[in-house]
């Protein structure tokens, strides 16, 4: 898309030109069903009646219009622009696994870094309150891991006791 970029539109100023592709783009994108000649047709046919009623959208474009070469170039454009997108949706798959593959890395590593460093002082302190209040022999937690790990255990196993009233 990019390469293709640099070889079309060579009239145009690159403010022209960066504006008349980005709209182009947008059009594509916002219709991956519809095929492009009839999306440029109907780009051609807005962009006539804008002008007609002084409106432009592109006022530049009023001379490029009616030639030949300014069609070809656009429809170009537009099918590289619709190849990106279909490719970009066809590798949607693959991303999210890669998402979902470096969320599991990142919480393994937070725990591997919490394995190794002391508990802190409001986990010893909930630890220790949650032991009083339930009656639990109080053990030595070494990590934060293993303080997290506990609590939760507590939490889970008295949860069970409290929702079934005992």
């Amino acid at each position: 898309m990019y390469n293709i970029k640099n070889q079309i539109f060579n009239e145009l100023s690159k403010t022209q030109k960066s504006m008349l592709c980005s709209s182009l783009r947008a059009i594509v994108k916002n219709s991956p069903n519809v095929d492009i000649t009839s999306l440029y047709d109907n780009f051609i046919d807005d962009e006539r009646y804008y002008l007609e009623i002084n409106n432009p959208h592109f006022e530049f474009l009023d001379k490029y219009l009616e030639r030949e070469d300014f069609r070809h170039e656009a429809l170009l454009y537009m099918k590289e622009c619709r190849k990106y997108y279909d490719y970009k949706k066809s590798q949607e798959p693959i991303i999210q696994a890669q998402k979902a593959f470096e969320k599991k890395k990142r919480e393994f590593l937070k725990e591997v870094k919490m394995g190794h460093e002391k508990p802190t002082k409001k986990q010893l302190y909930y630890y220790d309150r949650l032991c009083k209040k339930y009656n639990i022999e109080k053990k030595e937690l070494i990590s934060k891991l293993e303080a997290r790990n506990e609590i939760d255990k507590i939490i889970k196993e008295h949860e069970k006791d409290n929702l079934y009233g005992f």
